[in-house]
């Protein structure tokens, strides 16, 4: 299979640390390269949009893992990654949905971004209705999980 090479637009600055990035309120910033700025123009219109990262916390030994229990736990079903959120995955893209505060120049402060500081930032796109699914479905142990986070 060809070999797809990225490049970074720019890269996450945050003072989270640990599982702090998981706390959909905190705030952070994208600070894109200069050539990259200019793409940002009309996205102060959008309240919400996805970012793609390169979670570059993961090693390569990780990224053979085909099965994973969902966040680690023992007592969920054993599942293929794909099937899961796990960042243990042949291509450690990260995908989150996050508000837009402020877009200024080549920084655009954020809410919601679960990403390390210096992470890798691929690509933005913004959200829209079309992002929707009417009639989505997930299994019964993802509801449990999502219950007991509160």
């Amino acid at each position: 299979m060809k070999e797809i090479k990225l490049k970074p637009i720019g890269f996450v600055k945050t003072k989270a640390i640990g599982k702090e990035v998981k706390d959909r309120r905190h705030i952070s910033q994208i600070i894109l390269d200069q050539i990259s700025s200019e793409a940002l123009m009309g996205l102060e219109e959008f309240s919400h949009l996805f970012v793609l990262f390169w979670m570059h916390r993961v090693s390569k030994a990780e990224r053979i893992k085909m099965k994973v229990h969902p966040r680690g736990r023992s007592d969920m079903p054993l599942l293929g990654i794909f099937a899961t959120r796990t960042p243990y995955r042949p291509n450690p893209i990260g995908l989150t949905l996050v508000e837009v505060l402020k877009v200024d120049r080549n920084i655009l402060t954020i809410r919601g971004l679960d990403a390390f500081d210096g992470t890798p930032i691929l690509d933005i796109k913004p959200f829209d209705s079309w992002d929707m699914a009417k009639n989505a479905q997930v299994p019964h142990w993802w509801i449990q999980l999502k219950s007991e986070k509160g």
